[in-house]
């Protein structure tokens, strides 16, 4: 990205074509959402599916609110240490023009606030995969307003913003592997040591209860993410966007064929949960690289993401840790591979000038990358921990034992995904059995 932190005066280089583009790629990202909501959801059992839909879908309410009246000041504002950003134009977003110019762009301050927006909102949304049908909806929406604001909108300064810690360092994050992914993964991984695993019952391994549901959500997660990939140079004009449009596509594919080939070995077959899984696996690890690396990059990055992605799936067994839909194994751990190739595989010929180390940039541009999914990961997940810590010990962020056993969604909610009582057959009109012919003796 090329955020800055200054409103620009001249309105004569506003790009109509840039900013159309940044706003339908805008409405792309705010898509991931409801898309993450049907891929979680039918990966849940059947008593529980409303309950993940809402997860994801509450966080374009509460996060919307949040940016709109301090999230973009933190984020994009003047910058403070090197930590967080603050700006009192941006309060409430009052205090700028419509014809303003988001500085270094082509595009209107509104349009980048949109456009970021919809990252915020996406972010909290990946969390819940990990906290699936333990966690009270209550408990979940104060969590979502509390990270937003004390976790992600300061980490996306720090990657995103000018002035941020991990900005000036020259870190290389072309769309979130650092500030969505990792942050995210980590987040999910301190949540579920502060909570703890779901009941005995809950623990075995549970087959998605809807397929097609499952597949629906990855395939507008596919979707959405060439406009949060490739939107997030902010303009069209140079290539780059279209480099990453590319990469997006050949590493999503990659990842996805060689998390089946996985399976294949190991389990002799080919699952759909497979395939979708390792197609998320690698958009998440081209978020951060495609915009610095070769196709053949972008291809390697997918072949080694998938196969990894699945084995770290099942760490969760080994450890101990009970991640419900594997946003550790998928996120956390596919953001740090996607972020540490980059100090492996830039070419620097695209996004920047900054080489990795098989195109004889030496261990420099690695070491940055490093100290950056290193920062990232250990502030979210601690702040993350702490977070849930504080929420359990006074709301409860747990259901109890016989509704997690039973399903959230009549708890939580008074409904139900899937109702059979709608088949009504006493609407039919009546026609009586015609008598069973006499038979002469």
């Amino acid at each position: 990205m090329s955020p800055a932190i200054h409103l620009a005066a001249d309105t004569a280089h506003l790009s109509a074509a840039d900013t159309g583009f940044i706003l339908i790629c805008s409405a792309l990202v705010m898509l991931m959402t409801p898309g993450l909501a049907f891929f979680y959801g039918g990966m849940v059992r059947v008593g529980s599916t409303l309950n993940m839909l809402m997860m994801s879908f509450v966080s374009l309410g509460v996060v919307t609110v949040l940016w709109v009246l301090y999230g973009f000041s933190l984020a994009f504002g003047g910058d403070h240490g090197g930590l967080f950003g603050w700006d009192g134009d941006y309060l409430g977003l009052g205090g700028i023009g419509v014809d303003q110019i988001w500085d270094g762009t082509t595009i209107p301050v509104f349009a980048f606030a949109a456009f970021q927006l919809m990252f915020a909102v996406l972010t909290p949304a990946l969390i819940s995969g990990a906290l699936a049908g333990r966690v009270r909806f209550s408990a979940w929406v104060l969590f979502v307003a509390l990270w937003a604001s004390l976790v992600y909108f300061p980490v996306a300064h720090w990657v995103w913003g000018a002035g941020g810690w991990a900005h000036d360092l020259g870190v290389i994050d072309f769309a979130g592997g650092t500030a969505v992914h990792i942050n995210a993964g980590a987040a999910a991984l301190g949540v579920l040591l502060v909570i703890g695993r779901r009941t005995r019952r809950q623990q075995h391994p549970v087959r998605p209860h809807n397929l097609p549901l499952m597949m629906l959500g990855a395939g507008l997660l596919w979707f959405g993410w060439f406009g949060f990939n490739a939107g997030s140079w902010l303009g069209n004009n140079d290539g780059v966007g279209a480099v990453m449009f590319l990469n997006t596509q050949l590493a999503t594919a990659a990842a996805m064929l060689s998390w089946l080939g996985y399976e294949r070995l190991r389990h002799g077959t080919c699952t759909t949960l497979g395939a979708a899984s390792g197609a998320v696996a690698g958009l998440v690890a081209i978020t951060p690289s495609g915009g610095c690396v070769s196709p053949l990059g972008a291809l390697a990055i997918g072949t080694v993401t998938g196969p990894l992605c699945a084995l770290a799936t099942g760490l969760k067994y080994r450890f101990g840790y009970d991640d419900s839909l594997d946003v550790v194994g998928v996120h956390l751990v596919g953001g740090t591979i996607g972020s540490l190739l980059v100090g492996l595989l830039a070419t620097g010929g695209v996004q920047s000038a900054d080489r990795g180390l098989f195109y004889g940039g030496g261990l420099d541009l690695l070491g940055r990358q490093t100290a950056g999914v290193l920062g990232v990961l250990a502030y979210s997940l601690a702040a993350s921990a702490v977070l849930a810590l504080l929420i359990d010990r006074t709301l409860g962020m747990r259901v109890p034992h016989h509704i997690e056993t039973s399903g959230l969604d009549h708890a939580e909610h008074t409904e139900s995904a899937y109702d059979f009582t709608g088949t009504d057959t006493t609407a039919r009109p009546h026609v009586p059995a015609e008598p069973a012919p006499k038979v002469n003796a």
